[in-house]
């Protein structure tokens, strides 16, 4: 069986949780579930992942600090 948790919610909070999984389709316990989950993510989801050098037209660090100069050396302590 499954954990169950109990919520309090004002009339307009309920109203735009049940207006929310409406519109995705699912149940109020789902919607909510899936939200917990995106919340407390430790990792990018699989999808960002996938992202990673798919944008060709990106500058690479070197090309970003081309023609920067040199940084200044800092004083010591």
């Amino acid at each position: 069986s499954m954990p169950q948790v109990t919520i309090y919610l004002d009339s307009e909070t309920e109203a735009h949780l049940r207006s929310a999984a409406e519109q995705a389709g699912m149940s109020k316990s789902k919607w909510v579930a899936e939200l917990i989950r995106a919340k407390t993510a430790r990792s990018w989801p699989e999808t960002v992942r996938e992202l990673a050098g798919s944008w060709q037209d990106v500058p690479t660090l070197e090309e970003l600090r081309r023609g920067q100069g040199s940084d200044v050396p800092r004083e010591g302590f």
